[in-house]
């Protein structure tokens, strides 16, 4: 381990100090194994929940539900598997999902506020924004967001599938101290528990996990689309974005409270050691690739460690279809990506201009409205 990797602070440290923490909760937790609402479940979460405003701290909510809602008023035994079918049960059970949360906040006087998001929400820049004033104006309010994928209108090219992955970019969004990820499982664990005995809870997982042996299954309860796996990779989006995330059972009473206090309740996934700018997230977590630009190992030498912008005369080869202003990814020779950036000239251009110094782009394109392929100021490193 580094010396920077050991000065790291501890996630479970950091909890006890947090301002701004993103919860998301399942419908294995919401229905206790059922398929319907567990009422009991959802007033003890928003015990909780007011219970850390009370102590000072900011939430933001991350609630699956709304098919789960709609699959009791509509009589269904299973989750649907069609994308209309889903979407005439998130429409149905929406705003169930959103009634019982104000019944159980009434009595607190809690104010909620609701937001449906999708993926392009999050891959436009200007909608990004939106989004995350409108939190933060919320929060200012003393207003607790209730977040969910908008499955109404979601279809399976702008759907996160699955509400991990949305509560882990509403973390990086937002830059929050803590993302909580309640299951139905006491956290990440060595192998399946509920088949091996033998297994075992792994308590924290390294900024570097590298030899770590854990197991994430893929499928989720048969209620929610998300099983571990798409917990493990929620976690390392916002560890690597700089939010401590942990992972831990939200059946058990007072869950909350104690990762607060710092005790050691699921599993923690130490953040990276710094935190990227607002835009760097948004570069690097939730925007969509719409191509690959591979570049020499000179090139990626000065991008990396010193921090320059991608010149033609480093790149090698284009892969896909884009546009001046998409986000791209930039790759070594091998193909493996390194870095993401939003890419000043077209894939055509790109291929016309590699390989070329800067005072040559006019010639080969009849104008230069641009040195660089893609600029620093819009360019992340990922690796």
């Amino acid at each position: 381990m580094s010396q920077a990797e050991r000065s790291l602070p501890d996630a479970r440290a950091v909890a006890r100090e947090t301002k701004r923490i993103v919860v998301k909760v399942g419908s294995a937790v919401l229905s206790k194994g059922d398929i319907t609402l567990h009422q009991p479940t959802l007033q003890r979460i928003c015990r909780e929940l007011v219970s850390l405003r009370k102590e000072g701290h900011q939430v933001v909510l991350v609630s699956s539900g709304a098919i789960l809602a709609g699959m009791g008023r509509l009589g269904l035994t299973e989750r649907p598997g069609s994308i209309p079918l889903k979407q005439a049960a998130a429409a149905v059970g929406q705003s169930l999902l959103m009634r019982r949360y104000e019944e159980v906040f009434a009595p607190y006087g809690q104010k909620l506020g609701q937001l449906l998001l999708t993926q392009d929400d999050f891959r436009s820049r200007h909608r990004y924004l939106n989004a995350r004033n409108t939190l933060f104006t919320l929060l200012h309010l003393g207003v607790l967001p209730i977040i969910n994928e908008n499955d109404t209108v979601a279809v399976e090219e702008i759907r996160f599938g699955d509400n991990d992955r949305l509560s882990a970019l509403v973390a990086t969004l937002l830059g929050a101290d803590l993302l909580v990820i309640l299951t139905d499982l006491d956290g990440l664990y060595t192998a399946d528990p509920r088949k091996d005995p033998h297994a075992r809870l792994v308590h924290e997982v390294p900024r570097r996990s590298t030899g770590l042996h854990f197991w994430a299954d893929e499928s989720g309860t048969g209620l929610g689309t998300g099983g571990m796996a798409t917990k493990v990779r929620a976690a390392r989006t916002a560890a690597a974005a700089g939010v401590p995330t942990i992972i831990a059972n939200g059946l058990v009473e007072g869950i909350l409270e104690r990762i607060i206090r710092g005790e050691t309740v699921g599993t923690v996934f130490q953040a990276s050691a710094s935190r990227m700018r607002s835009r760097k997230r948004w570069l690097a977590f939730a925007t969509t690739r719409r191509g690959r630009i591979m570049v020499d190992a000179g090139a990626k030498e000065a991008l990396i460690r010193n921090g320059k912008s991608l010149l033609p005369s480093g790149v090698i080869s284009v892969d896909g279809e884009f546009e001046g202003g998409d986000v791209v990814s930039l790759c070594s020779i091998d193909g493996v990506e390194f870095a993401r950036g939003v890419t000043n000239y077209n894939a055509e251009q790109v291929k016309q201009i590699r390989g070329i110094r800067s005072d040559q782009i006019e010639d080969a394109l009849g104008e230069k409205p641009f040195d660089e392929v893609v600029h620093r100021d819009n360019l992340v490193i990922l690796a």
